[in-house]
């Protein structure tokens, strides 16, 4: 098993040895990360659109938190004039490939006395669907320079989009993005586990057999089909019926979940979403938006919203999970085209003080 690298820039040492975890997303933020979209050729000819969303779903976001929007150079001034008037925003210039920085960003981590660290995981652009992606890369590392940051390197090939946990222990996957041979080739699961333990704290890995049908590019992200609500609670997503490719291996899914135990002994309990609406059609083709799909921010869950018949309802299952919590939606229209999410494009910084 290919321990964590040794570099002068980098903790020679392992989260998990040094007593940090990856928190929840729904624990406290200092902030949000989102990376402003490129000129590349996934937008088509709709990027004009596209860069309407983001600046939607970045004031949504800084109604709660600040943001800090991530850009490449030759976006710079763009993503800072669509943002005037957002309050709690800032901007950095750096370089990056693509947007989905929930997949090429740091994993940030917490201890016990209030201290923030970050984990880079290896990228490979989803298989190497995609290049360049050498930027995108190299940003945790980039970041961690900008922040003063003390940064973890992991031999595993993994995005952040291709888990979730529930920061005491837990974390749950996907086995067509970690034990894919496109990310991962030779490693054996145990080996798979490991290395999520090392790089996240986990103490238990629970393995889904399925993504969702329609989601092809990250070979079955996590994050289309499960989040944590809290410990010991999960929100899925289910089909709506059986007319539905997604009905069975959802349906599978949800039972898998039902019939886990934590690491701390607890037996889950699975909340569905049986809403799953579509765009309409974009260059002839409709895109699946999955509502669990959502990102938690201070006092929010800032939601996909696409007007689809059942939205309201979906809306009410994540305002009784989130009872605290206002249930904010934006357009994601453009997102789902591209590629992902509202919680493909944010990255959660958890609140505490940087460690060196």
């Amino acid at each position: 098993m290919i321990g964590f690298e040794a570099a002068l820039d980098v903790a020679r040492t392992s989260p998990r040895a040094d007593g940090l975890r990856a928190p929840a997303r729904t624990e406290p933020h200092e902030r949000t990360l989102v990376a402003w979209p490129t000129e590349r050729a996934i937008w088509g000819g709709h990027r004009t659109r596209a860069v309407a969303e983001y600046r939607a779903l970045v004031a949504a976001l800084a109604r709660f938190e600040p943001v800090t929007v991530v850009a490449a150079p030759a976006q710079a001034a763009e993503a800072r004039a669509a943002c005037v008037g957002c309050a709690r925003v800032d901007l950095i210039a750096l370089p990056i490939d693509d947007a989905w920085i929930r997949d090429s960003g740091p994993i940030y981590l917490v201890d016990d006395d209030g201290g923030v660290a970050m984990v880079q995981l290896r990228f490979n652009a989803w298989g190497e669907k995609f290049a360049p992606y050498d930027d995108d890369a190299q940003l945790p590392a980039r970041l961690a320079a900008v922040a003063g940051m003390r940064r973890y390197e992991s031999p595993l090939v993994m995005e952040g989009g291709g888990f979730t946990v529930d920061g005491e222990g837990t974390l749950i996957t996907t086995e067509s993005v970690v034990l894919n041979p496109n990310r991962n080739p030779g490693w054996t699961r145990a080996e798979c586990e490991r290395a999520l333990g090392d790089a996240t704290g986990a103490e238990r890995i629970v393995w889904l057999p399925h993504g969702l049908v329609e989601d092809r590019d990250t070979d079955g992200h996590s994050d289309n089909i499960v989040q944590f609500v809290a410990p010991g609670r999960v929100i899925v997503q289910v089909a709506p019926d059986r007319s539905n490719p997604n009905w069975a291996p959802l349906r599978a899914n949800a039972e898998r979940l039902r019939a886990t135990v934590d690491a701390a002994g607890r037996r889950l309990e699975v909340i569905e979403v049986p809403q799953l609406p579509y765009t309409e059609p974009v260059d002839g083709r409709r895109f699946a938006v999955p509502y669990v799909n959502f990102y938690p921010v201070n006092g929010a869950i800032v939601a996909p919203r696409l007007g689809a018949p059942g939205e309201e309802e979906a809306y009410a299952t994540l305002a009784a999970a989130f009872p605290d919590r206002e249930i904010v939606g934006v357009p994601s229209v453009m997102l789902a085209y591209g590629g992902g999410g509202v919680g493909c494009v944010t990255q959660h910084v958890p609140a505490g003080e940087p460690l060196s």
